[in-house]
């Protein structure tokens, strides 16, 4: 990938998007920007925007469009996603939000946005399995379990299943996604940018997956 290009992955909840997000940011040596580990920090943190979020993720709804924009238009801001370029995570959800984030990269534009599709029964069973380390969001399943239980093989902190992985909360987040999200496919599917990769599979099959995708797309645009 060229220097400062800019990505967006798309993806239901459970379609594995953190974790390919910072297997393609480590590839492509660019930032990944997470506004889920974002706000999970803010909820950590105890502070007024934590309280917020906390409420938000308890009903299993989206934060509100304000609210997300103004945390990622400052991050964006930074010289490290202004100059290299991004793997963006969880932004945007929405139509709006697209809008709003093509104006944020201004004088820049988005190079690729992908969607990564898994079936909603597999996401199911992957949430309600999943577990989650608390400090750097590595998740684990019932197939790949920390080496010491309860312990995060990557940073050593909890290793914990998370409240809102509960099957009501998915189904929630899944509805919202069909409802609010899914129209972002459309959207980046006129504008030309669009790469769909199929998700299923051993990890590491799917990140060489989306890497030969994600270059073969940009070769075809001359961007590689």
């Amino acid at each position: 990938m060229i220097p400062g290009a800019r990505l967006v992955m798309l993806g239901k909840q459970g379609a594995g998007k953190g974790t390919q997000c910072v297997r393609l940011s480590r590839h492509y040596v660019v930032p990944h920007i997470s506004t889920g580990d974002m706000f999970r920090a803010s909820v950590r943190s105890g502070t007024q925007l934590g309280n917020k979020v906390q409420s938000y993720i308890d009903e299993g709804n989206l934060i509100p469009d304000d609210l997300v924009i103004s945390v990622i238009s400052e991050r964006l801001s930074h010289p490290d996603t202004a100059g290299r370029g991004f793997v963006l995570d969880g932004f945007p959800r929405t139509v709006p939000q697209a809008d709003r984030l093509n104006e944020i990269v201004k004088p820049h534009k988005l190079d690729l946005v992908v969607n990564i599709t898994v079936p909603t029964d597999l996401v199911l069973e992957r949430l309600a399995t999943r577990m989650v380390c608390v400090d750097c969001q590595t998740n684990y399943s019932p197939q790949q379990t920390p080496k010491v239980q309860g312990v995060c093989d990557v940073c050593g902190g909890e290793v914990i299943h998370r409240k809102d992985d509960n099957e009501e909360a998915i189904r929630r987040r899944l509805n919202l996604y069909d409802t609010q999200t899914r129209p972002l496919i459309d959207y980046y599917q006129e504008r030309g940018i669009l790469l769909e990769v199929d998700g299923v599979g051993p990890v590491d099959d799917v990140t060489l997956r989306l890497i030969q995708s994600v270059d073969e797309f940009l070769s075809k645009m001359g961007q590689l």
